[in-house]
């Protein structure tokens, strides 16, 4: 294969993996037209369109998602290689693509970047936020950090985080002359914050647990996020019941900020993991990172 069929797929894949032509140009530090006719040559040279193209968005066709599923493994066993070559330096070093939920990118990965970047400057690490669940292997990520109900399948998973548990809180303000609930089905008598998934997905309907008992609770209101760090503020600002992890709303309860009921009610379920596919050998860089990211959570 000659150098310019080369970069040409390198192209396709990063235009897949950022779903922009802006921003697969500028991890590729190359110009967004160079990078189209980089596309056009590929296409024009295998004779199948790859991409679909609008004015805001860009993705595979049928075809363009079998290659692209093909490169990811060809690409991840490359980058083994190299990973192999570079264990025998004395120092971690090369790239590492993470990819996180954002509760987990605040909790895990924001406090240590500096602390990161200082201990390890030859590594260079892409961090990228995203709640969508992506498959890490074909979006070429070497791990990332999920709660363990949302882990893809044959993963090698390290456990960050205790058990966690939902809590339903309100501001004492919108408390004020109603009753608190005792019961999930006393939520329909309240404006509860509903949460959307990211992306346009469904309505999160509120899970509770009691013994054998198992509710599941569409609740109403008025105002709906898809963020929860936004569902926290609007608690906070007496818009309504938030049902949030318990670690999210600790501190505003203990300052007396909110308020939390139906923990009876409320169920535990694993906490967060960082993963990474399985494979005989754990990049120098990675297996760096799972060691920081581990230390500092024990601290």
């Amino acid at each position: 294969m000659r150098g310019s069929e080369f970069s040409q797929l390198k192209a396709f894949a990063a235009i897949v993996e950022e779903g922009s032509f802006v921003r697969a140009a500028a991890r590729l530090r190359v110009s967004p037209p160079s990078l189209s006719q980089s596309i056009r040559q590929l296409e024009a040279r295998i004779g199948v369109r790859l991409l679909n193209r609008t004015t805001r968005s860009v993705s595979p066709t049928a075809a363009g998602d079998t290659l692209f599923s093909r490169l990811a493994a060809a690409f991840g066993e490359l980058d083994g290689a190299v990973a192999d070559v570079q264990s025998g330096r004395d120092r971690p070093a090369g790239s590492l693509r993470i990819n996180v939920s954002r509760v987990a990118a605040m909790r895990f990965i924001a406090p240590i970047l500096g602390d990161f970047q200082r201990a390890y400057p030859e590594i260079a690490l892409t961090v990228i936020v995203d709640d969508m669940l992506t498959d890490i292997v074909q979006g070429r990520f070497d791990a990332g950090i999920r709660l363990g109900e949302w882990l893809h399948k044959d993963m090698v998973a390290v456990k960050l985080s205790e058990d966690l548990q939902m809590a339903a809180v309100a501001a004492p303000a919108y408390l004020e002359g109603r009753a608190i609930p005792r019961h999930p089905q006393d939520l329909h008598q309240h404006q509860c914050i509903n949460f959307q998934w990211p992306g346009g997905g469904n309505i999160y309907r509120w899970e509770f647990s009691r013994g054998k008992r198992v509710l599941e609770i569409a609740v109403q209101g008025s105002l709906t996020v898809n963020d929860t760090e936004l569902m926290l503020n609007a608690a906070l600002g007496g818009a309504g019941v938030a049902y949030m992890i318990d670690y999210q709303v600790q501190p505003s309860i203990g300052a007396g900020r909110l308020v939390r009921f139906l923990e009876p009610w409320s169920p535990s379920f694993p906490g967060f993991f960082l993963y990474h596919p399985s494979s005989r050998h754990v990049p120098p860089a990675l297996r760096a990172f799972i060691d920081f990211v581990r230390a500092r959570t024990r601290e």
